[in-house]
């Protein structure tokens, strides 16, 4: 046999084998969807797949109410006091509902999820801008979450952080894996855990003063008070990016009452629970100068209670509480890039997973509050362009082009003015105003545009 023959057995002996791993992987992808159900990445969820309102209420449920959120209520009431931090949280889930519940019935109307109808909005081509910049904040909120549970875990337990932070976001990764499944599962377990362990920290903790100090407790720095639209801004940011990609789980209710139910499930109900718990706990002990971060949270409360089944219960709540979040942010995340690189949600999860990991392990987390005043500004507007454009603009339209300019020309506007706000009018919400901005603009540039299309 020449040189030039055995290259060429040798060539196609590597074309064969490499065809043979293609089918290989894709027989193991068919095996896997086929004992944990389609996840329906890049297609609209049919009738015939979804799921029943508990299941969606529960996937819901066990997202928001969270140590996170009551670390966030008690941070509200340190920088706002006990009475400005609870019309804030109200307030907030309020607007929460009208945002996600809107955004909602659009996924369950069409069953598509975020991904597919940003293609309306942004264009064929375009969506990738707004999926991609979500899923990429989602990874780096399970990233935070992630570095916040082996932060808690090793300063606990005495385990060192890095691998601490290794287990718990494999196992994040491991719910995530299943599927819609997975967060139905951990939310039936983290939720009521959350609701029975909150109660007792809030109730025990409220034992030792009086109903009237907590309703008075004057904030941790009364002389320099977080201004009101900071404080919404922050409830509002806490989920905003889960709130505008909610299509992910919408898509999957039959009809319009289980996706409101389900949305109520999160907002107001599971967050407002996390937030004045967290709240009421930090207002009741008045700890000068607390760090919910630290040690003054309900698992640093539970882990100073002296009892040893205590302890156990704080580090299965933990794992559980946080592996709730971390899952429903890594599956929001996973399934917006498996549509924009045409591949699988799961093997998606496994990918961004070991990326969030790698970015947990450098204390990403150190920076919540500049995350959530980052998320205030960038992600609101999108919902609302998505809002306008289905709800009063082009409803039941689909995707018809591969760019549309003026959405991004309105995101954009409504970025600029939150961060003119951000800097120059701290007392006012930059949530709210880019949203308003955003969804603003495009009503009137879309208004503009279709009476010249019509004088044409």
């Amino acid at each position: 046999m020449t040189q030039d023959n055995k290259a060429a057995a040798v060539k196609g002996e590597g074309h064969h084998y490499g065809e043979h791993l293609v089918d290989e992987i894709h027989h193991i992808e068919e095996e896997v969807e086929h004992a944990l159900g389609k996840e329906y990445e890049h297609t609209a969820v049919p009738m015939s797949a979804r799921r029943s309102m508990f299941s969606v209420s529960m996937v819901w449920m066990g997202f928001p109410m969270i140590i996170t959120g009551a670390m966030t209520g008690s941070l509200l009431v340190l920088g706002m006091g006990f009475k400005d931090a609870m019309w804030a949280i109200l307030i907030g889930n309020l607007i929460m509902f009208g945002y996600v519940g809107l955004l909602g019935l659009l996924g369950t109307k069409k069953g598509f999820n975020f991904a597919l109808l940003a293609s309306i909005v942004f264009g064929r081509k375009g969506y990738a801008l707004a999926s991609g910049l979500l899923s990429t904040l989602l990874l780096g909120w399970y990233a935070v979450q992630t570095g916040i549970a082996g932060a808690l875990l090793s300063s606990s337990y005495d385990i060192n952080y890095v691998v601490m932070t290794i287990i718990a976001g494999a196992l994040f990764i491991g719910i995530t894996f299943i599927g819609v499944r997975g967060l139905h599962w951990i939310g039936i377990i983290s939720a009521p855990l959350f609701v029975v362990l909150a109660l007792w920290v809030a109730i025990d903790a409220s034992s030792k003063t009086t109903f009237d100090a907590v309703m008075a407790y004057p904030g941790n720095h009364p002389d320099k008070l977080l201004p009101f639209g900071v404080g919404l801004t922050m409830v509002i940011a806490l989920f905003i990016d889960a709130g505008t990609v909610t299509p992910d789980f919408n898509r999957w209710a039959k009809d319009k009452k289980s996706s409101l139910v389900a949305t109520f499930s999160a907002f107001p109900f599971a967050n407002m629970i996390a937030l004045i718990l967290g709240g009421v706990m930090t207002a009741a002990l008045a700890v000068p100068d607390a760090n919910p971060f630290g040690k003054d949270n309900m698992f640093g409360y539970m882990m100073s209670s002296g009892s040893g089944f205590l302890v156990v219960i704080a580090f299965v709540f933990l794992l559980a509480n946080l592996g709730s979040v971390c899952s429903h942010c890594l599956y929001n995340a996973s399934t917006g890039w498996s549509r924009i690189l045409r591949s699988e949600m799961r093997l998606m999860a496994i990918a961004l997973g070991v990326i969030g990991i790698i970015v947990a392990a450098t204390n990403v987390w150190a920076f919540f509050i500049q995350w959530l005043s980052l998320l205030g500004i960038i992600v609101p507007p999108i919902g609302a362009i998505i809002i306008v454009d289905q709800y009063l603009k082009r409803p039941g339209s689909d995707i018809d082009a591969d760019w549309r300019p003026l959405a991004f020309i309105a995101w954009a506007a409504g970025s600029v003015v939150a961060f003119i706000v951000e800097k120059g009018m701290p007392g006012m919400s930059t949530a709210i105003s880019s949203a308003l901005v955003g969804g603003i603009t495009y009503w009137v540039l879309m208004t503009v545009y279709a009476r010249k299309a019509a004088i044409r």
